[in-house]
């Protein structure tokens, strides 16, 4: 894009190159049969796009926590407007949604924090390289070189690089890719498609076999089948659906079916591919129910969202503001996918000031009220060692 280059310069800050990391999207032609864009499949866009939309829910916000468990929310306006508008293109939830996307096909998704003259975080811009070089320069400082699509290169600090990772094993500083396991599932699940549509075609084409019993001038093999096809199929009246033929001729029927690739071997395929993405059938149809979402939700959205908040944290304030208190978190829950009957149990937290009656009415999609966000607790409860409840009043009025 255009504003790359009016945004980032090219500098190189006096680094030394190390190893480099490639992304899947550019292992070319040679590496996948569908010439490595992974996202055309459609059974890994549907395992994606569920955790995207889930993850693209969630909303960042700024914390800062006191003194005596106290905290205040979005404290300062800069980060707020920065959390929910990150650059003049995308908003929040798009921003997640394409990290996420980025992430699941890499295992590696980045992101820059531009900062303005004094320091301070104005903008955050995701980056979708074709490669990636981890640099390093003489006081040690840790960069990453990124490879656009469009032949352009940029050098930016690691400080400034919102960086999420999964399968995070052998190379120190990116994840592993999902190429080499992806690859052998995705040559088959191509290779089923390929035969499927060329079943269809040959089936369109090819109804029946005519198998001569003696030999045929090639002009005559054409002439009586073309008499064949005109006597028998096609005609549209007066047919009696039957055809009678001489000893000379088999005629052996060609059924479709009988060119359908396996379709357990199918299933089989695709659900090796779900499991690779952590996820099952029913979460991609949604057809689940509410502990099959929980589940899902609690293995694979609270760990990224937790990622994530340590991320934006890490960038967007430097040491001495997080030792003020200062975090990003993103908050998201898993009960607005609950049933109906575990959201009505959520009202008994409401008197024991377990929940505001605010966020249980943000579990039924009801917009917030007046004096909604203040905790409640019943009366004729106390906490156990208070001396005017419970035993000495027992007592007392036991003794009158």
């Amino acid at each position: 894009m255009g504003f790359w280059k009016n945004l980032f310069n090219r500098e190189d800050h006096g680094v030394q190159v190390s190893p480099n990391y490639k992304m899947v999207t550019t292992l070319g032609n040679n590496f996948f049969s569908w010439n490595g864009k992974v996202y055309e499949s459609d059974i890994v866009r549907s395992a994606i796009e569920v955790k995207a939309n889930a993850i693209g829910k969630a909303v960042a916000k700024h914390i800062r926590a006191g003194a005596a468990d106290s905290f205040t929310e979005n404290p300062d306006v800069y980060i707020k407007f920065l959390l929910t508008d990150p650059n003049p293109i995308m908003t929040g939830q798009m921003l997640q949604e394409k990290l996420i996307t980025q992430l699941e096909l890499n295992n590696n998704a980045f992101a820059y924090v531009q900062q303005d003259a004094n320091g301070f975080p104005n903008a955050i811009w995701p980056i979708t390289p074709n490669s990636v070089e981890a640099l390093q320069n003489a006081k040690g400082t840790l960069f990453l070189r990124f490879y656009l699509r469009s032949g352009q290169i940029y050098t930016f600090p690691y400080s400034q690089i919102i960086h999420l990772r999964k399968d995070f094993n052998e190379n120190d500083i990116f994840g592993e890719s999902n190429g080499n396991t992806l690859a052998p599932l995705m040559e088959i699940v191509n290779t089923t498609d390929q035969g499927i549509v060329s079943a269809i075609k040959s089936s369109g084409v090819i109804r029946w076999l005519l198998k001569y019993q003696q030999s045929l001038r090639p002009e005559d093999v054409k002439k009586n089948t073309e008499e064949f096809v005109a006597n028998y199929l096609a005609s549209t009246d007066g047919g009696i659906g039957a055809a009678g033929i001489d000893s000379s001729v088999d005629a052996v029927q060609i059924h479709p079916d009988d060119y359908v690739p396996n379709e357990k071997q199918m299933e089989a395929t695709t659900e090796r591919i779900y499991s690779i993405f952590h996820i099952s059938k029913p979460i991609i149809q949604a057809s689940y129910t509410e502990n099959q979402w929980i589940s899902y939700y609690e293995s694979q959205i609270e760990p990224f969202l937790r990622q994530m908040s340590e991320q934006w944290t890490r960038v967007l304030f430097n040491r001495r503001q997080r030792s003020f208190g200062n975090s990003i978190v993103f908050e998201s829950n898993d009960l607005s996918y609950a049933s109906m009957q575990t959201k009505l149990q959520l009202v008994q937290f409401v008197d024991r000031a377990i929940m505001s009656p605010n966020e249980v009415r943000g579990y039924f999609n009801l917009p917030p009220v007046a004096g909604g966000d203040e905790l409640l607790l019943r009366k004729d409860t106390g906490t156990a060692n208070d001396p005017l409840k419970g035993g000495e009043e027992n007592d007392e009025s036991t003794e009158s």
